[in-house]
Formats: structure tokens, C-alpha cells, sequence
């Protein structure tokens, strides 16, 4: 999809946690929190994924670091397939992959300073001791707009748009090329929203970064991404450009998506979709187009599960109306 050489590629990533029940724990079961997800990021770009809560947004970020593993599927960085890879390969690779967590609150350990929490994965990874650690954590803390003054402060002395930063720093102690940024402003003010996105954009123009943002919040998505992908109930049903996405909407829950968005002048009104029940269980996910119980469409879609194809350029949906 990109021009760009591709750092990571996933295909048909799955994600299955198993349900366990009665006296032996057998399993009864499964949450189909992934269930066949693919795409591709360019070196240098960033790829929103949207998508409203449950729909396995943050279990691909997950299962793409293998924090958790994944079910099936390939997930290939710098070409190589790190899902076939033992754990002391991965050892070698994670630093090459780093994550930004939602909740700046529960991220950081309460019980450390901020230079420990900056420099431990310098120290447990042998890159710099002493000295020369301490130097690299604090400009680590100038790097994300924080002071010298905070290096031997605890969690609970910052807001929550600092402790971000120091998130961030974290991230970036490792020299990382792949960032997953797990809903990274979701939890703050608007303002400091604001500052967090200008600050991760600075960062990657300047050490040539690659992000999967994960947001619902399609204005943060526009701001961040140069490509969007939308999931719903753990497919993908549309991909495109952040440009041709936000010009046309092709897959009738991409289309609600959008229809949501607030606009701030009340004398401009829009036609607002409102989709009809609840989001299904990825228990026991709808057969054929898992969007088709609640598609205004009304059409029956059933029976087969729509392809995610590309029907202009650049530009794949997975909707049977626009094959």
C-alpha cells in the first residue's frame, strides 16, 4: 500500500483466547479478539488503526511485539517472520520495537524514580551504566520536554501529560525504529493532547520512527496517520490513505464512523447514522460479514465473509456491496 519500503508486514494475524470452564478447566470456548487481520507499514510512516472499543484494536498491537502470542498468522519486521523466532532471538530484536501504553498512571512503576524508570531497559540490556546512564537518561528528558529536576522525582509528583512524556522517553531509551502507540492521549486533557501529537510527530520526523497509533478518536487518527485502517469485531473492513479515507467512505461502518464525527459550527448540519443494536460477541461472532446485524444496508450478507480487495488505488475494502 505504501511506497515506501515496508518495515512491518502482517498477514492473516489471529488472536484466540480460549474460555475455560467447569472442573477440569477444559476449553469450552473461544474470544475471537483477532481474527484475520492484515496490512502493511512503510519505514518512516504512521498507520492509524480505528475502530470503537472491544474490536481487538489493542490486541494487535500486543500480538505484533508478542507481548501476548498470536494465534496464527505471519507478522514479518525487516522481512523476517518474528512469529517463527524463539524467545531469545525476540530478546534481541525488542529493543527494535517498543510500545507506548494507555494509561500513563498505571504504566509506570510508583515505587521508582524517573531516572530508573527511563534508564532500567539501558541497564538490564548492558547499554549504559553509571555515569554514562544517568547523561543518557536526562537527555532522554530534554528529548520529551522534561527537566533535569525530574530525574529524581517519583510518578505521583506528575500530571498525567508528563507522565506520558516520561513514557515516551522510556520508549525511545532503546533507539527503537517501531513504535505501538496504545491510545497514548485517550486518557488526557485536550490540550495536552495536543502537545503529546505534536510531540510524537517531532519525534519521528527527527529519528525517522515508524508508529501503529491505535485510537478511536478519528481527529487524533487524522492528525497522526498517513494511512487508516478500520477494524470492527476483529476484521478489517476498510484501508486507505488518510486522504482518500476521510474524501470517501465505502464501507457502511466506516461511513458511521465518520457521520459521528462532532463538527464545531452549529449552523453546518449532516446527515448522522445511527446503526441499530449492539456491537456483537466476539464469542460468537455473526457468520459471513460479521457488520451485517447491524448494516443499514439491511442486505443479506450472511452466509459468505466478505475479501478485503482493493476497488481504486490504494484503496481495499471488505464490503460485498462495492465487490
Amino acid at each position: 500500500m505504501s511506497t515506501t519500503e515496508t518495515l512491518l508486514e502482517v498477514k492473516d494475524l489471529k488472536k484466540h483466547f480460549p474460555i475455560r470452564g467447569g472442573v477440569l478447566g477444559r476449553t469450552v470456548g473461544y474470544v475471537y479478539a483477532v481474527d484475520g487481520v492484515s496490512f502493511k507499514i512503510g519505514m518512516g510512516e504512521t498507520l492509524g488503526l480505528v475502530g470503537e472499543s472491544g474490536c481487538g484494536k489493542t490486541t494487535v498491537g500486543r500480538c505484533i511485539l508478542r507481548l501476548i502470542e498470536p494465534t496464527d498468522g505471519e507478522i514479518r519486521f525487516e522481512g523476517m517472520d518474528i512469529t517463527k523466532i524463539d524467545n531469545k532471538q525476540m530478546a534481541k530484536l525488542r529493543p527494535k520495537m517498543q510500545i507506548v501504553f494507555q494509561d500513563p498512571y498505571a504504566s509506570l512503576n510508583p515505587r521508582m524514580t524517573i531516572k530508573d524508570i527511563v534508564g532500567e531497559p539501558m541497564f538490564v540490556n548492558g547499554i549504559a551504566r553509571g555515569l554514562e546512564l544517568r547523561q543518557r537518561v536526562l537527555e532522554l528528558l530534554l528529548m520529551v520536554g522534561l527537566s533535569e529536576d525530574h530525574m529524581n522525582r517519583f510518578p505521583h509528583e506528575f500530571s498525567g501529560g508528563q507522565r506520558q512524556r516520561i513514557g515516551i522517553a522510556r520508549a525511545l531509551s532503546l533507539n527503537p525504529e517501531f513504535m505501538v502507540l496504545d491510545e497514548p492521549t485517550s486518557s488526557l486533557d485536550v490540550s495536552v493532547q495536543a502537545q503529546t501529537l505534536n510531540l510524537l510527530q517531532d519525534l519521528q520526523r527527527k529519528l525517522g520512527l515508524t508508529y501503529l497509533f491505535i485510537s478511536h478518536n478519528l481527529s487524533v487518527i487524522k492528525h497522526m496517520s498517513d494511512e487508516i485502517a478500520v477494524m470492527y469485531l476483529g476484521k478489517i473492513v476498510e484501508i486507505a490513505s488518510k486522504a482518500e479515507l476521510f474524501r470517501t467512505q465505502l464501507h457502511p461502518y466506516t461511513q458511521a464512523l465518520f457521520a459521528a464525527i462532532p463538527i464545531p459550527d452549529p449552523e453546518i448540519s449532516k446527515k448522522r447514522i445511527v446503526l441499530g443494536g449492539d456491537v456483537p460477541s466476539p464469542i460468537n461472532p455473526p457468520s459471513g460479514c460479521r457488520f451485517h446485524p447491524r448494516c443499514p444496508l439491511n442486505r443479506l450478507c450472511n452466509e459468505e465473509e466478505p475479501r478485503l480487495i482493493e476497488v481504486s488505488n490504494d484503496h481495499y475494502v471488505a464490503c460485498h456491496e462495492v465487490e
